[in-house]
């Protein structure tokens, strides 16, 4: 019997240790990692098989596709037959010309085309872009959609609440999306606010409804009657009011006043995700009025997402450094680069490209923080500035490449940005609004601290430890 026992045991065992293994190595993309978890799989019985199971497999990406196919989220922009299709009749600036590859990479992974005759106005900290967004909520006529990740319960977001209520008791069409996650960075939650009064909310994947605790929308768009957007990286609440700040931690960012044809496309995605959250399909032509020029940047709409077919924004960044021939500006609050992005950044600045990376000094996520410091010898030592900016602590995203192309919106350079998170950037071609960024950028190294390679070596050894050990999960940072 013991004997039959045994044999079982160890039959069961190599069973699983051999499916796991056959799945890793059928499936896993990256040699490294699938070679890891056969080694696991086949070294640990029973556990190693259960630890890939849990961990090395990606449903997110399987289960966000798995509702674009079944048309739980709107499979196809076709379905919005309203939305008004603008044939391109313009080429690139003169001193974008180079970029023209980027161009055309963009074309071919994202369903959005480059619009031109937009006007985009860089709006910093709370200080500048609430007042600016009640005041387009306060006059708004036919609607107001709003989707964001957090929205606080404080002074702040009541005083958007009261806006909100306002204008769909005067006959608005108000809807909201709050990442379910998001909300509950506040108490009491924000919805309660809203209970009896006209404005429709949906909520972005209740966790009670399977726990997808990695799928959360980080995207934050404002559309007032079709006409007027702002997007960027700025949530709503107090946290943002950095002038007079309304708490002890504040956090700079930056947002922006959308205007142009390109907002027709930004109603679009907030309607998508609309129709994903509430099961209601809003088309109608009143949503999409006529968009007259406003400016000269040519701009795109780039929706990303676990249920896309490619990586946009990972490939446009891609695309957007091999392309450089002069400076490549970077400002992000959370940097957990891949190997490519790596090698991408080391290898521009090897060819003489101007590289700069700007981080926050103080991070509200120190596991972050951690990862990051890992891995910045690699690319200090090839030639890539890095500077750390001075609290407040700075939540801006900025990606600007030769002062004529950027890359603004929502989307963090990390995993989870990247891979996991449901974001919206605006590809913008605009030398105005270039030299705007650029001037930013260099405002926030001159009061930076340079980091350089002999400080990152000379870190106390439980720090280089602790570090490296923060690197180790930075893939589900």
């Amino acid at each position: 019997m013991d004997h039959l026992f045994w044999t079982i045991l160890i039959g069961a065992a190599t069973i699983l240790s051999l499916v796991g293994g056959g799945h890793a190595l059928l499936f896993k993309r990256d040699p490294r990692s699938a070679l890891g978890w056969i080694v696991v799989c086949l070294t640990l019985p029973f556990a190693g098989p259960v630890l890939y199971w849990a961990m090395g497999v990606n449903r997110i990406h399987r289960r966000a596709r798995q509702w674009l196919e079944s048309g739980r989220r709107v499979a196809g922009w076709d379905r919005f037959a309203s939305t008004p299709e603008i044939p391109r009749a313009f080429s690139l600036p003169e001193n974008a010309i180079h970029l023209n590859e980027l161009m055309i990479l963009a074309d071919r992974v994202v369903i959005a085309p480059l619009i031109e005759g937009n006007r985009l106005t860089p709006l910093v900290n709370g200080d500048a872009a609430y007042p600016e967004m009640l005041e387009a909520i306060r006059g708004s006529q036919r609607s107001v959609h709003i989707s964001t990740y957090i929205f606080d319960a404080d002074r702040v977001g009541r005083t958007f609440v009261d806006a909100l209520i306002q204008a769909a008791s005067r006959g608005v069409d108000v809807r909201l999306i709050v990442d379910s996650l998001g909300e509950k960075y506040s108490r009491p939650l924000v919805r309660g606010l809203f209970k009896g009064t006209k404005v429709k909310l949906g909520r972005f994947l209740p966790l009670r409804y399977g726990g997808y605790v990695n799928l959360r929308t980080h995207r934050k768009i404002l559309v007032v009657d079709g006409a007027v957007a702002f997007t960027g990286g700025m949530n709503i609440g107090g946290r943002h009011m950095v002038e007079i700040p309304e708490c002890n931690l504040p956090v700079a960012d930056m947002h922006f006043m959308v205007e142009g044809p390109i907002v027709a496309y930004l109603q679009r995605v907030f309607l998508e995700d609309w129709y994903f959250v509430a099961k209601e399909l809003v088309s109608a032509p009143d949503f999409f009025p006529r968009l007259e020029a406003k400016g000269a940047a040519l701009v795109r709409s780039v929706s990303d997402g676990p249920d896309k077919e490619f990586r946009k924004l990972h490939w446009l960044i891609m695309g957007g450094v091999s392309c450089a021939r002069k400076s490549v500006r970077i400002m992000t609050p959370y940097f957990i680069p891949d190997r490519a992005l790596i090698s991408s950044l080391v290898t521009a600045a090897m060819r003489g490209v101007e590289v700069t990376l700007v981080l926050p000094e103080i991070n509200n996520l120190p596991f972050v923080h951690w990862a990051s410091r890992a891995y910045l010898w690699e690319i200090l030592q090839h030639g890539v500035k890095v500077y750390y900016q001075p609290p407040p602590f700075v939540h801006t995203k900025l990606f600007l490449v030769d002062d004529i192309w950027a890359l603004i919106g929502s989307a963090n350079l990390d995993p989870r940005s990247l891979r996991l998170n449901f974001e919206l950037n605006l590809e913008v071609y605009d030398t105005e609004l270039a030299a705007t960024l650029a001037s930013h950028f260099a405002n926030a190294v001159s009061i930076s601290r340079e980091e350089t390679l002999d400080a990152v070596d000379g870190r106390p050894m439980f720090e280089k430890i602790r570090d490296c050990i923060a690197k180790l999960f930075s893939p589900y940072l």
